[in-house]
C-alpha cells in the first residue's frame, strides 16, 4: 500500500474564545479605506451594536462570533467560512489595474515545493480576503486566486476554469500542491471554494493541512477531509504543470568486510559502509556481482546512523532530503536537499518523526531504522 504523504500540525496561535472570535472579525486586515467585505458582516455588526444597546458591550462578541468564528475541531460554530470569490481575470498591478497581457490558457511547470512556498507566503503575509482586491503579486486575493498564484497561473481563474489546469485524481493519490475543488454551477458565489492541499496528518486519512484564502485572511489549518460543509462534492486535482521529481538513486556500495571483532551493539556506532576498518579506513575493494545496498538493523537502504551526523557528507543525505521532500516536509530547505547533513535535514526528519506520533527523544530529528522503514516504505 502507498505511504501517505504526512506533514506535521502547528499548533494554531489564534485564540477562539468570543471576544477574540468577535476582535479578528471586526477589526480590519486589508488596506484603509477598503469596503465592507461582505454583507454578512455588516449585517452581523448592525445585530451585534442592537444586542449591545439591549444586553450591554459584554454581549456583543458572543453574538457576533457565534455567526462567524471559524468552524474548527472542538469550537463550536454555525457555518464554515465563507468563502465565494471572482471570476476570471487578468493580473493586477499595485494600483489594481490589469497588467501586461498574459498568456491565458498557457500552463507553466511548477514543483510541489514551490507551490507549497508561494501558498505559505500568503499565510505569513496574512493576505486580506477579498472578491475585489489583488495583492502586490497581481492575483485577486480570494480563494481561487490564491490557488492560482500558488501554481503560477497566467491569470486569475476562478472556480469554473481551474479545473481545465488540473487532472482529477482519486484521494489515494493526494500529494501536496494538488487542490481540492468544489464548483457549485447553480450559484458559484454559495458555496464555490477551493483548498490547497498540503499533506495529511496522520495514517487515518480523515484530516489534512490545507492552505486556503478565506476570511478574515489566507490561512494553514487542520481540516476534516474533504471540508467542512459539502465534503462530498469536492473533487481533488493534480496541476497539469507539476515537475515530479523522483527520488535519488543511492548509488551502489562496496560490500563491507566484517571486523574480527564482536558485533557493534544498537547503541554502537556502526562502520562506514564504504570502509574496511581493518585497511585504516582506506575504500574496500570493487563490490561482487548483484551487491545490494546496505540494509542496517535489517532495513532495507538504511546506511546507518553515522551516515546522518553534523559534518557528514554522503548521498545517503541527499536521499533522505529528496524522500523528505516528497513526502511534503520540504519547507525547512532554503535551497533544496544536498549530500551534506545539516539543521534543515534534521528539522525536516524532526518533523516527520512527529507525524508519527512520536515525542521527545523518539523525535530527535535524527533517522534511526524505524524512520527510515517509516519515510521509504
Amino acid at each position: 500500500m502507498e505511504t501517505p504523504v504526512f506533514e506535521e500540525i502547528d499548533p494554531v496561535s489564534d485564540c477562539d474564545c468570543p471576544g477574540c472570535a468577535h476582535w479578528r472579525r471586526v477589526l480590519p486586515h486589508s488596506t484603509p479605506h477598503r469596503p465592507s467585505a461582505h454583507p454578512a458582516a455588516r449585517r452581523a455588526l448592525a445585530l451585534a451594536a442592537l444586542t449591545s444597546a439591549t444586553l450591554g458591550v459584554g454581549h456583543t462578541a458572543p453574538a457576533l462570533a457565534a455567526a462567524h468564528a471559524p468552524v474548527r475541531p472542538g469550537v463550536p460554530a454555525d457555518e464554515e467560512p465563507e468563502t465565494p470569490q471572482g471570476g476570471t481575470a487578468p493580473l493586477h498591478g499595485p494600483a489594481g489595474t490589469p497588467g501586461k497581457p498574459s498568456d491565458a490558457g498557457k500552463t507553466p511547470e511548477t514543483t510541489r515545493e514551490e507551490i507549497i512556498r508561494r501558498a505559505q507566503k500568503w499565510v505569513d503575509a496574512k493576505v486580506p480576503y477579498s472578491m475585489t482586491s489583488y495583492w502586490s503579486d497581481g492575483y485577486r486575493q480570494d480563494c481561487s486566486g490564491y490557488v492560482s498564484m500558488a501554481w503560477g497561473l497566467p491569470q486569475n481563474e476562478w472556480t469554473g476554469s481551474l479545473h481545465t489546469f488540473g487532472t482529477r485524481i482519486a484521494k489515494a493519490e493526494l500529494q501536496p500542491g494538488d487542490m481540492l475543488l468544489f464548483h457549485n454551477p447553480d450559484n458559484p458565489e454559495n458555496g464555490s471554494h477551493v483548498v490547497l492541499f498540503g499533506g495529511w496528518t496522520d495514517h487515518t486519512r480523515t484530516s489534512y493541512i490545507a492552505y486556503e484564502s478565506t476570511r478574515p485572511h489566507a490561512r494553514r489549518a487542520v481540516t476534516p477531509y474533504a471540508y467542512w460543509s459539502n465534503s462530498a462534492r469536492y473533487v481533488p486535482y493534480r496541476y497539469k504543470g507539476v515537475v515530479e521529481t523522483p527520488p535519488a538513486t543511492p548509488p551502489e556500495t562496496p560490500p563491507v568486510t566484517p571486523p574480527e571483532t564482536p558485533p557493534a551493539t544498537p547503541s554502537q556506532t556502526p562502520a562506514l559502509p564504504w570502509t574496511d576498518p581493518r585497511r585504516g579506513g582506506r575504500r574496500a575493494a570493487a563490490p561482487h556481482a548483484g551487491a545490494q545496498a546496505p540494509a542496517s538493523h535489517g532495513v532495507p537502504g538504511y546506511p546507518g546512523r553515522a551516515m546522518f551526523r553534523p559534518g557528514a557528507d554522503n548521498p545517503h543525505v541527499t536521499r533522505l532530503g529528496r524522500q523528505l521532500v516528497k513526502k511534503g516536509f520540504g519547507r525547512h530547505y532554503p535551497n533544496g536537499p544536498g549530500p551534506r547533513w545539516s539543521e534543515a535535514d534534521r528539522r525536516a526528519v524532526e518533523a516527520f518523526q512527529r507525524t508519527q506520533g512520536w515525542r521527545g527523544g523518539a523525535a530527535d530529528g535524527y533517522p534511526g531504522p524505524e524512520t527510515w522503514r517509516r519515510l521509504f516504505s
